[in-house]
């Protein structure tokens, strides 16, 4: 594919000059087997380039082990497909991606460390990051333009403006890097207008990201920039959704006057999203600017394409924006694809979480305090804490700082639940006698992904202490829950608190679908052993997508998590998704 270039009043293309009417997709947020189809959609739309961020996390699970590139993560057949279907790459590569991702895309192992200076030239922390690029380039350099691929351009670090440290050389030695590995294309950063100050270094592309006042927007890049191309990085198309609020929506008209405005100044852009996909598993971020918030699994973001990968009204209105200054493709807009609607799946098989947590950890481990996730080499799920009250009576159990939520028993029956979203400490709890066991049971609701707290350990945090007296001779298991198959189901009813719930369903045709656990109140869910999310009765969603994909012809088996108890054994497939109420 030919190659880009950066001339004082714009890019260009093969010699000839060019607009880049690009759409970010996360490869690592679609079912594998749907990729072709978002791709052929974008380039559908009108756009001729995609923008691809890159999880360091899923790609280096442990700091010693090889690069994950299979399945959902094989990233060159991804950017294979994109040069198919003759799109044209931005790649993101981070280190820190941000994207509402867990921890920005930093792996759990690398938090681990309490001296490490992250998205800073600490040796510590440019070590890894280092070793990170030498498995990752080699896989990056021969889908470069100039070595006929459709990488085009490559993203230095993300919105480091604002993340307030003003560490110039790491942003000049993560571009020698990329250099010094073979990236031999042009090199751009992205920041917030407010932030291009100190989100750039000299030699490297500067873009703008913004939601709405383009003109303004851009006037200040080229005050930063005088010459070369204007483009918008992240053109906010729509926005997403954290627990306990409402769906973010907005409207398509007016996203669609700011894509015009950009294009009409002659300004390349990128719309962030184009589609948004989900976060599949525990793989959502949260923010906490003060006050902790965990995104949901729904990444949506009211994107032109939805998260089942249908065109909406934004979609074909950017579509006629589009058409403005580009030519489109002679095609029609595709149609919304086949749902399985499928009600009344009832799941009468149980398994105890709790009485059955040896058999989904790691080997237990003893401390004299509770251990933190990342100091059990966990990255995702929860961990369940043990130990023993000290003597029977009403008391007042303590727990410094819980991340993010825990649910407290006592002898196996349910006494409370703290969480750090309401920055709960304590609660009141009887125990039988001395001696009594006190599990706590701690979820990991998503590391942080943006600002100054992003070192965001998991688990307990401080100590635990009931009535005054520091509690010791801690069991601390980890539940990762990434293999369910060692779990022993039965149709007897299961102990108080969280328990998996198993049935099947019988499918003629595999199709997208909606899960709705109307009733249920907080958990996560497994189809055909996928890992579709989590859900809340919190809202704002009470569905989760089900990619046709991951169903078969004929069985089908689901497994629920319920943390609270199931109030029933009913779920049911729909044909449109619940995301709640727009705001």
């Amino acid at each position: 594919m030919p190659e880009l270039s950066i001339a004082d009043d714009g890019f260009r293309l093969g010699g000839e000059p060019f607009r880049i009417i690009s759409g970010s997709l996360h490869y690592f947020r679609i079912h594998q087997e749907q990729w072709a189809d978002r791709l052929r959609k974008a380039r559908l739309m009108g756009l001729n380039t995609v923008d691809v961020y890159v999880p360091w996390n899923l790609h280096q699970p442990h700091r010693d082990g090889p690069l994950v590139l299979d399945e959902g993560l094989d990233l060159p057949r991804f950017l294979d497909l994109a040069a198919a279907e003759g799109l044209y790459v931005l790649l993101r590569p981070g280190p820190y991606i941000c994207a509402e991702w867990e921890a920005g895309g930093l792996p759990a192992w690398l938090l681990a460390d309490p001296e490490v200076r992250l998205r800073t030239s600490d040796p510590r922390y440019h070590e890894p990051v280092e070793q990170y690029f030498d498995l990752l380039l080699p896989h990056i350099r021969p889908r470069l333009a100039t070595a006929g691929g459709p990488v085009v351009a490559v993203q230095v670090e993300n919105e480091y403006g604002a993340s307030g440290l003003g560490d110039t050389a790491h942003l000049n030695h993560l571009a020698t890097l990329l250099r010094s590995g073979g990236v031999d294309v042009p090199l751009f950063t992205s920041d917030q207008a407010g932030d291009l100050a100190d989100g750039g270094i000299p030699g490297v592309l500067r873009t703008v990201n913004f939601r709405r006042g383009a003109a303004e927007h851009l006037r200040t890049l080229r005050a930063h920039q005088p010459q070369g191309p204007l483009m918008c990085g992240e053109f906010w198309a729509g926005w997403f959704d954290r627990w306990g609020s409402g769906h973010s929506a907005r409207p398509a008209s007016e996203a669609c006057d700011t894509l015009d405005e950009i294009l009409s100044s002659g300004a390349s852009v990128n719309i962030y999203m184009f589609h948004g996909g989900t976060n599949f598993g525990f793989t959502n971020g949260a923010n906490d600017k003060g006050h902790y918030r965990p995104t949901i699994t729904s990444y949506d973001y009211d994107a032109p394409l939805d998260e089942a990968g249908d065109p909406t009204d934004k979609y074909r209105l950017f579509r006629e924006t589009i058409a403005k200054y580009a030519a489109l493709p002679a095609e029609p807009v595709p149609p919304a694809g086949t749902k399985l609607s499928l009600g009344g799946i009832r799941l009468p098989e149980r398994a105890s979480l709790l009485a059955q947590a040896h058999r989904l950890g790691g080997p237990a481990r003893h401390a004299d305090r509770p251990l933190a996730m990342e100091e059990l080499g966990q990255a995702f799920g929860f961990v369940l804490y043990e130990t023993a009250l000290p003597a029977a009576g009403d008391g007042c159990l303590s727990i410094k700082e819980v991340r993010d939520r825990a649910q407290v028993f006592v002898d196996g029956q349910p006494v409370g639940a703290l969480e750090r979203e309401n920055r709960e400490h304590a609660l009141s709890l009887r125990s039988p006698a001395a001696g009594a066991k006190l599990r706590i049971l701690v979820e990991n609701q998503g590391r942080v992904n943006y600002g100054a707290n992003l070192r965001d350990w998991k688990g307990i945090a401080g100590p635990v202490t009931f009535n005054g007296e520091r509690l010791t001779d801690w069991s601390c298991t980890p539940l990762p829950l990434d293999d369910l198959n060692t779990l022993s189901f039965s149709s007897a009813e299961a102990e108080a608190g969280p328990a998996f719930c198993k049935g099947t369903f019988e499918v003629a045709d595999p199709a997208d679908t909606f899960l709705h656990l109307t009733g249920w109140t907080k958990g996560n869910v497994w189809v055909n052993g996928f890992p579709l999310g989590r859900y809340w009765s919190r809202g704002p969603q009470h569905s989760l997508y089900v990619p046709g994909p991951v169903l078969r012809s004929g069985a089908n088996e689901i497994v629920v998590l319920e943390l609270h108890g199931a109030p029933g054994d009913v779920v049911h497939l729909r044909d449109s998704p619940d995301l709640g109420p727009a705001e």
